[in-house]
């Protein structure tokens, strides 16, 4: 089961990330659209919060990336053990094959 804000479903679209529209657009203090006074300091604690949730799953990620590392080389491993037993058999069953020519010949011939 994933929970929102892990690294399997990032939680990407905060609406207390974003700078709300200045309520009163005709104040020349502010450019329209800067955040207000109270959203600075509420999104710097939610930052912060969100800062320690996202090193908090640092490890989770770089361990599935290890993981995620580690199958590739087995599965690539696999692959090659797969590749040098078929080639080994390829092998054998043409020698069988010629030893059964030279027998059919040998039969024929006498």
């Amino acid at each position: 089961m994933t929970a929102i804000g892990t690294i399997d479903r990032p939680l990407t679209h905060d609406p207390l990330k974003q700078a709300p529209m200045s309520p009163n657009a005709t104040t020349s203090e502010q450019p329209h659209g800067s955040a207000t006074a109270d959203f600075i300091t509420t999104g710097a604690i939610t930052s912060r919060q969100n800062r320690t949730r996202e090193m908090q799953l640092i490890p989770e990620a770089l361990a599935r990336a290890h993981m995620d590392d580690r199958l590739r080389e087995v599965d690539a491993q696999r692959h090659a053990v797969r590749l040098v037993a078929a080639r080994r058999m390829q092998r054998k069953a043409e020698r069988v094959s010629m030893r059964a020519r030279r027998a059919l010949a040998m039969a024929v011939m006498h």
